[in-house]
């Protein structure tokens, strides 16, 4: 059950507990949403070209031309689908989907540790920076290296920064499919923005691949509502700032908190804290007979804390963990 966070009807359903009553943070998206302004004419009308999108989010993320996505699973499910069955690196532990599609897509598959991860004799290396779920971050020289190496004999980097908003520094997009033609990067604007719901994300990549993808998608592959929602949170720097400074204050805060109760936690990227511990599957059961749902990892065992939004969650959290008594 629960291959995904997130998924509180069916927690709801299992443990037998309302669905109001429950406190989620079983995922990585942020507590506080951008809060989007969307008029009547977004729901009446067919996107269009010429709102501005694609211009705002070149400037947000320091590429020429990003590709809006319904939600970057659409570029995790096509983009193996445009490449010729090849031999597929996919960092791992890591985000549950990447693995599957290229499979599906007739690709042989290996899945390799950070600590091990290099070209080999891999055609496209796969891996999230930060990774999806424990946060771990092959440092840029290094990422660089891998992308440079990929490209001299004509490999592929998918590079998916679905968390990499906390730290726009370190972000690759600028430099794919420009400087480093076979680098490709994938944004979101779920977790960071707090807007999962809208599903919208972006391919950063030459125009070649990005092209081959938009004809895959067909039109109007991003609804308008979802298109007003991300040009005007793309755009917003002021309420960036103001989210990222919000963000590390709760992880930091959360990390101190696990701390208390001996979890030993890292925050990552500033939307989770990942808990690497024996008892995970004991502790992510004690919470959610209390209507606390975690995210629960069997390989390697882990647990992960999202976020509380208000007082009341973290009271909620805290009174739980100060109940669990490990064996």
């Amino acid at each position: 059950m629960l291959e995904h966070g997130g998924r509180l009807r069916e927690a709801a359903d299992y443990w037998g507990i309302p669905l109001a009553d429950w406190v989620d943070l079983s995922t990585g998206i942020a507590p506080w949403s951008y809060p989007v302004a969307i008029s009547a004419a977004a729901w009446q009308r067919l996107p269009e070209d010429g709102d501005g999108l694609e211009a705002v989010a070149a400037a947000y993320y320091g590429h020429p031309a990003p590709l809006p996505l319904p939600g970057t699973q659409a570029a995790i499910q096509w983009l193996p689908r445009l490449l010729p069955p090849c031999r597929v690196a996919v960092l791992t532990p890591g985000y549950g989907e990447y693995a599957p599609a290229w499979r599906a897509a007739g690709h042989q598959v290996r899945e390799i540790a950070l600590d091990a991860l290099a070209a080999g004799d891999a055609d496209v290396v796969m891996m999230g920076r930060p990774n999806n779920p424990d946060g771990a971050t092959l440092p840029s020289a290094a990422t660089l290296a891998l992308a440079r190496e990929m490209n001299a004999r004509g490999g592929w980097l998918v590079v998916d920064e679905a968390f990499g908003d906390m730290a726009p520094a370190e972000a690759l997009a600028p430099l794919a499919g420009t400087e480093l033609p076979r680098l490709v990067v994938l944004r979101s604007l779920g977790k960071f923005f707090g807007l999962a719901g809208a599903r919208v994300g972006f391919l950063c990549a030459a125009p070649d691949l990005s092209a081959r993808l938009a004809a895959m998608l067909g039109p109007w592959a991003v609804a308008h509502p979802s298109r007003m929602a991300a040009l005007q949170a793309l755009g917003d720097r002021a309420w960036q700032t103001h989210q990222r400074e919000r963000l590390m204050a709760a992880a930091l805060r959360l990390r101190a908190l696990l701390g208390r109760y001996r979890l030993p936690a890292r925050a990552v990227g500033g939307l989770f804290c990942h808990a690497p511990m024996a008892q995970a599957a004991s502790l992510h059961e004690h919470m959610a007979r209390r209507g606390i749902l975690l995210r629960h990892f069997d390989t390697p065992e882990a647990l992960r804390f999202g976020l509380p939004g208000d007082g009341n969650q973290w009271r909620r959290l805290d009174a739980a963990l100060d109940t669990w008594k490990p064996t």
